[in-house]
């Protein structure tokens, strides 16, 4: 499976996360739920772990439940019931893990991964939870253009020791110009979040080359996605470092 396909699948999610963040609350639900299920079920393809179809179930649903529960909660705490859901998700893999009976000899690194894609797809109800907290797409679009320069550079096949540093100038770049054009957030708070949001995307490049290329599609779109649930958390609580 080509690499290309992971940072297309991460592409084509952002542009779901950021047109679906301009219309109904219910949309962007829909949205969550849809991406969810992409990383859930792909994330264990990825990590080549038994019990996939399970392991999978597990993780699409924290995702899910993380994602309507940050679309109905009342604010200001639009996140406060997803501790419980990663904890529970967390639980499930680990009883998953101590009654399956294959691959006991990679048990460790099976429970490991699979806790990861939980905290992955639980996060990733950041997303709804930022917009809701602003009440506007703002902070969304700024991250999203700054997360679509990075993910574009890092498609180009070079040293991560080149790519690294590039794809986080252009990042810091993009945020404040998305700034100037759509919102009031002050130039040099754009840039840290460009940067920031580089700085992550860039760490799970660096981390799928040393994990290697996905054996299936499924897996090559999760891993595409997994960085997008990472910075849903980030978006929203930089959304409330600033505003509060």
């Amino acid at each position: 499976m080509k690499t290309w396909t992971m940072g297309i699948a991460g592409v084509v999610a952002l542009a779901i996360i950021i047109a679906s963040s301009y219309g109904a609350l219910g949309l962007s639900l829909a949205a969550g739920i849809l991406v969810s299920v992409l990383f859930g079920f792909g994330w264990p393809h990825y990590l080549s772990i038994p019990a996939k179809k399970t392991l999978g179930t597990v993780i699409t649903l924290v995702g899910t439940c993380g994602a309507v529960a940050a679309a109905v909660s009342p604010g200001p705490g639009y996140l406060i019931w997803l501790p419980v859901f990663l904890a529970l998700g967390i639980g499930a893999v680990f009883v998953v893990q101590l009654i399956r009976g294959t691959g006991q000899s990679h048990r460790l690194e099976s429970t490991l991964g699979a806790s990861a894609g939980v905290l992955l797809a639980g996060l990733g109800s950041g997303w709804i939870a930022a917009h809701r907290f602003t009440g506007d797409t703002a902070m969304t679009l700024i991250a999203g253009v700054s997360a679509l320069v990075a993910l574009l550079i890092g498609m180009i096949s070079w040293p991560d020791r080149v790519i690294a540093p590039l794809a986080i100038l252009l990042a810091a770049l993009a945020g404040p110009l998305a700034a100037l054009l759509f919102s009031e957030l002050h130039v040099l708070e754009a840039a840290v979040i460009g940067a920031a949001v580089a700085a992550v995307l860039m760490s799970f490049r660096r981390l799928a080359g040393t994990a290697g290329r996905p054996r299936n599609f499924q897996g090559a779109i999760a891993m595409g996605i997994a960085p997008l649930g990472a910075l849903g958390a980030l978006v929203y609580f930089i959304d409330k470092l600033l505003i509060t």
